[in-house]
């Protein structure tokens, strides 16, 4: 007489034979495709002279509207004649090229950005606002440009990134569900308790998520880029969800947020999937995410109803500091004294949020401003020196 008996679990060995093979099917793949682009290359330029261009936003429209520079670095001064604090964003389809955020009325900003050939949007105020246009025509150092030397160096760094954004999209993926089940539950504590941790998730693949400008803004774009604010439709994502859960007190009509959430966080999960990353983007991204975080935090941060600054800190702590990891074997060789600062800031950022740990989380109380200015001029030394991580390498 024969018995039947279930199929066994796949074992933690298994689930790891299987994330090696998919990261070596990466390398290999990333090694043919960057050794044809190193055997295609031309000549690199030397650098140009930045152009230089205004752009004043007024109510719902920048001026100009429309901008024309040639392909190089052009750097952009952010004038807000507004009565909202603004981001100015360059886009590329859904792609953001380059931003700068919480710039107040009456004030500006500049950012000198490096940019191809094409045709490209630009954001005029609250994201609700028409968007202007950029053309970036051909120039003599476009059409000498050369694919960054060396590239081959890098395949195994990008391999292993994409294994880390998958893994940890799928993390979550997963909190998010949990998230979910919480709310649809009407169960507000375990809603609240299951928010921070979610939304950190979200933190550690943030410089490469915030690059989908369309994705970013429904999943993690704050109330105050947008007309009504918090009672604006297109305020959907975390910081709804966190304002109901923290101002509103109550889960009531959250179910097709989280619902949405979710429908997002699947489609993030597969564009980081297929993301093409050029080497210069890992440090490039990350140092840009913690200059933002710099300017937010001595203004509370991103959570103004939860106060889960610290966690989310965490986040990006984690988030960047696996890619600075990945880059360490070739940093070090390059500019080891770099290397070294790089490390020692990283090291401060940490310390800096250990007065704050409680167990695996934090502290429940809020930091306050002067404790939020001083972890953000941490955060910003560190994000100043991966800022020099590119020229370092050769990726500029």
């Amino acid at each position: 007489m024969s018995s039947s008996s279930p199929e066994p679990k796949p074992s933690s060995s298994n689930l790891m034979r299987v994330a090696v093979a998919a990261s070596a099917v990466l390398v290999v793949a990333g090694l043919v495709a960057f050794w044809y682009a190193s055997n295609e290359a031309k000549k690199a330029p030397a650098k140009a002279a930045d152009n230089a261009v205004t752009v004043t936003i007024q109510g719902n429209a920048c001026e100009p509207n429309e901008i024309t520079v040639p392909a190089g670095r052009t750097t952009f001064t952010i004038v807000n004649k507004s009565n909202r604090a603004l981001e100015w964003e360059i886009l590329d389809g859904v792609m953001v090229v380059e931003e700068r955020e919480n710039i107040a009325p009456g004030f500006s900003q500049t950012m000198t950005v490096k940019l191809s050939p094409g045709d490209f949007a630009i954001t005029c105020g609250l994201l609700s606002n028409p968007r202007g246009k950029l053309h970036v025509t051909p120039s003599a150092a476009s059409k000498a440009e050369e694919a960054r030397p060396s590239l081959v160096n890098y395949v195994g760094a990008l391999a292993e990134y994409q294994v880390f954004l998958r893994l940890e999209a799928g993390t979550l993926e997963d909190a998010v569900r949990g998230l979910a089940d919480a709310i649809k539950a009407g169960d507000l504590q375990q809603a609240r308790a299951l928010y921070a941790p979610a939304h950190q998730s979200y933190k550690r693949i943030e410089p490469m998520a915030e690059l989908f400008a369309d994705l970013d803004t429904r999943i993690n774009a704050r109330a105050d880029y947008f007309e009504k604010r918090e009672a604006d439709p297109g305020f959907t994502g975390f910081h709804r969800i966190e304002y109901a859960l923290y101002s509103q007190n109550d889960v009531k009509g959250l179910a097709p947020v989280v619902d949405r959430l979710a429908v997002d966080i699947g489609a993030l999960k597969e564009r980081l999937r297929g993301l093409n990353m050029p080497p210069e983007r890992l440090a490039g991204s990350a140092s840009k995410l913690l200059r933002r975080v710099a300017d937010n935090l001595p203004a509370g941060g991103e959570d103004h109803y939860g106060h889960a600054e610290l966690v989310n800190l965490q986040g990006t702590y984690e988030g960047t500091k696996k890619i600075s990891e990945l880059l360490q074997p070739l940093l070090v060789k390059a500019a080891p004294a770099l290397q070294k600062s790089v490390d020692e800031r990283f090291a401060t950022f940490d310390a800096a949020l250990a007065p704050y740990r409680e167990g695996e989380g934090f502290k429940a109380t809020p930091l306050d401003e002067a404790q939020r200015k001083a972890i953000a001029a941490d955060v910003r030394a560190l994000a100043d020196e991966l800022g020099k991580v590119n020229a370092a390498l050769g990726l500029e």
